[in-house]
């Protein structure tokens, strides 16, 4: 069966079951406000951690680095944001895990390092043939 399928089905059932248990536990206007709380601090601090990884990784491209990491991290914070807005609790662990950043180094810092691997095994020139031309070559440019 197809994954995305899958998720859309699942997700929803999962948010649902636990609505109806924390709801059952602290009560239904404890549980939405729970939502909305959640959802406003996870934004906000979506878009703090989304300024800093901006920061960091201007510092990386002023030392002519490849902000490969800041570039992976921000892309999750985004996604992060999205997931903190959608109503639910298994959503918002999963965005406040992104959200952080010892949980997103954990996550996505194999994945950089590849990267800046494939980028420090390049070579820092260019490949080319020349031809000199004597002054009275009529080919002078």
């Amino acid at each position: 069966m197809n994954t995305v399928l899958l998720s859309i089905i699942l997700i929803p059932a999962l948010e649902i079951y636990l609505f109806i248990k924390i709801g059952s536990q602290i009560g239904a206007f404890n549980t939405v406000l729970l939502i909305f709380i959640t959802a406003i601090i996870g934004v906000y601090y979506a878009k703090y951690e989304g300024i800093n990884t901006i920061r960091s990784g201007f510092v990386q491209v002023i030392k002519n680095e490849v902000p490969a990491y800041e570039i992976i991290s921000s892309a999750a914070i985004a996604f992060a944001a999205i997931l903190l807005i959608i109503p639910g609790f298994a959503t918002d662990l999963i965005g406040f895990l992104l959200i952080f950043p010892l949980s997103r180094k954990l996550i996505f810092g194999n994945l950089s390092k590849k990267f800046n691997e494939k980028q420090t095994n390049k070579k820092n020139f260019i490949e080319g043939e020349f031809e000199e031309i004597e002054e009275d070559d009529d080919r002078k440019v």
